[in-house]
């Protein structure tokens, strides 16, 4: 009998036959969100559910199941945890009664409220009610195909568009102020408890930062600092923020507190560590789409000591170099070489590969032109090196340098002693005053066309091609003008005891053994010539050669000498 009741009833639903009193069995469904503009006490979750329960009270055909309802949750999104659980209930058999305070409460996206009210909900026999726009789809099927129920979707559509655009609009103007608006703070960091629009470090995980850098500077590769993470039980970031107390979800879903390589280099690549607020990297496609994608980088949102730094800037300028340069290393090693990076073909200039050479004696390392192990001997020659000659040659050079910047360190000392602040720079001068001639005959020249062209002596065309060649012309000589004035205000501006090439070096001045901090800091590039011979680029060649001038324009070149 039990199973003939059931049967009836699901042909009574079949057939579009209304259920008898009191079997409309009714949901509550509730929604709220600031992102909609959802803030006024007349849309909370409790003041809806007083409505509709009100409304149940006095429609004896209703019986109430249960109450849903999704705090939070943008009106344009319809993957909502409760309204997705109340499509269960309804597939369940357990609803067959929707009822919400008014249609905004439902969604407000104009194209998915219509394809429920129109599509999904009556091919379910699912009887919905919106209290405050009198709409039932049962006692007054007319109410919800009218040109008002459509008009009012599309308003609650654009009033949802308006104010994304309005809390949009003021977040940008946040970013443009270096204030911080994200929900978590990057790891390193925390939010002010006095101002949650500011970052103060967060000592325990700016440690681990500091670290990151520090091993890297050191030689060890990406993947060998995220293995001693984990060897060292260090939790990545998000495993970081779970364990602080806060309620953050990663958004691939990872919940283990192992560190993936990538997390590292996000680490070494975060320009937030240098105190400089970075923002807008990622956006959402619109208010309807709610998928994020990455922002590019010419369009971030940067605004620079905002907060303390973590890391200095000339170490992170360094690690950025770094890391662009080509530093692979073999399976299972988790160091690089001390070379990496940082050696190339004088000739060709591609990266010179490492090999290894087992014989009787012993095993040895030597550097080959890739230009010619891979492509001959037509393009390259072999340009080979042993390891260990070039070990012994850049340190016996890198001494050499440290003794000069010894020796240049005394005849500045004797300057200061002399009180003397800055220098002229003859040969910047002399390079300033070339430019300028160079522009004026540039300028005569482009004085001289029209005439020529009034003349018949150059066509139209020819007159319009050579007009804008000289033009491009000046431009460039006014771009090099303005770069030797800037460097003249170096010059002039910059005390005698600043200077990079002095304390860079100085800093190593009792090296005997050739590191990997030292190629990063001291070198910009090693090029092997065939034969076996190099030369050597280093860093601070510009403060070098202000040294240079400053001892040249105080009479000391002999002694620099």
């Amino acid at each position: 009998m039990a199973y003939r009741n059931r049967y009836d009833e699901y042909l009574r639903k079949r057939q579009g036959v209304l259920p008898d009193a009191k079997q409309w069995k009714a949901a509550d469904y509730a929604r709220i969100s600031r992102e909609d503009g959802d803030k006024e006490e007349s849309d909370s979750i409790g003041t809806q559910f007083d409505i509709i329960d009100d409304y149940i009270a006095h429609n004896d055909d209703i019986t109430f199941i249960d109450r849903y309802s999704d705090d939070g949750w943008s009106g344009t999104n319809f993957d909502r945890p409760d309204f997705m659980r109340l499509m269960e209930d309804i597939k369940k058999g357990k609803i067959n009664c929707v009822i919400v305070k008014d249609l905004s409460r439902l969604g407000r996206n104009y194209i998915l409220v219509g394809q429920y009210l129109e599509m999904i909900f009556p091919m379910l026999n699912i009887r919905f009610i919106s209290v405050n726009d009198r709409i039932d789809s049962t006692k007054d099927p007319a109410s919800i195909n009218n040109a008002l129920v459509s008009f009012k979707n599309v308003m609650n559509d654009e009033y949802c568009r308006d104010i994304s655009n309005k809390v949009r609009s003021s977040l940008d103007r946040k970013r443009s102020k270096g204030e911080f608006i994200g929900s978590f703070a990057s790891y390193g960091y925390m939010k002010d408890p006095d101002d949650h629009h500011h970052l103060i470090v967060d000592p325990v995980a700016a440690e681990v930062v500091k670290n990151i850098f520090d091993w890297f500077l050191q030689g060890m590769s990406i993947i060998g600092i995220a293995k001693r993470l984990n060897h060292m039980g260090i939790p990545n970031p998000s495993a970081y923020k779970r364990q602080c107390g806060l309620n953050y979800k990663h958004p691939a879903g990872q919940l283990d507190s192992a560190w993936p390589d990538s997390s590292v280099k996000r680490v070494l690549k975060n320009r937030l560590y240098v105190g400089d607020m970075v923002q807008n990297k990622n956006r959402t496609k619109s208010y309807k789409v709610q998928i994020s994608v990455a922002v590019p980088e010419e369009n971030w949102v940067i605004v620079p000591n905002m907060h303390e730094a973590i890391i200095d800037r000339e170490k992170f300028e360094t690690v950025q170099q770094l890391l662009m340069r080509d530093t692979r290393t073999s399976p299972g090693i988790n160091h690089v070489s001390i070379f990496a990076g940082y050696i190339r073909c004088a000739d060709c200039l591609r990266a010179m590969g490492k090999k290894s050479v087992a014989q009787s004696y012993g095993k040895y390392h030597y550097y080959v032109c890739q230009t010619f192990r891979k492509a001959g001997h037509n393009l390259c020659t072999k340009h080979t090196i042993r390891e260990k000659q070039l070990y012994d040659a850049v340190l016996a050079t890198i001494q050499s340098q440290i003794d000069l910047a010894v020796s240049m360190d005394q005849l500045v000392n004797d300057l200061k002693s002399q009180n003397v602040r800055a220098a002229k720079s003859s040969r910047l001068e002399k390079m300033l005053q070339l430019k300028e001639e160079e522009y004026e005959k540039v300028s005569r020249c482009r004085i001289d066309l029209y005439p020529d062209w009034k003349a018949g002596i150059l066509s139209r065309d020819e007159y319009l091609s050579l007009k804008a060649k000289i033009g491009e012309q000046l431009e460039q000589i006014e771009i090099a003008i303005a770069n030797i004035k800037e460097e003249i205000s170096k010059y002039q501006s910059a005390p005698v005891s600043e200077n990079k090439f002095i304390s860079n070096f100085l800093r190593y001045r009792n090296i005997q053994v050739l590191t990997r901090e030292v190629i990063v800091e001291l070198i910009e590039m090693i090029y092997v010539h065939e034969g076996g011979t190099i030369t050597i680029q280093f860093k601070y060649q510009d403060e070098y050669q202000r040294l240079l001038d400053l001892i040249d324009e105080q009479g000391l070149a002999s002694a620099a000498g």
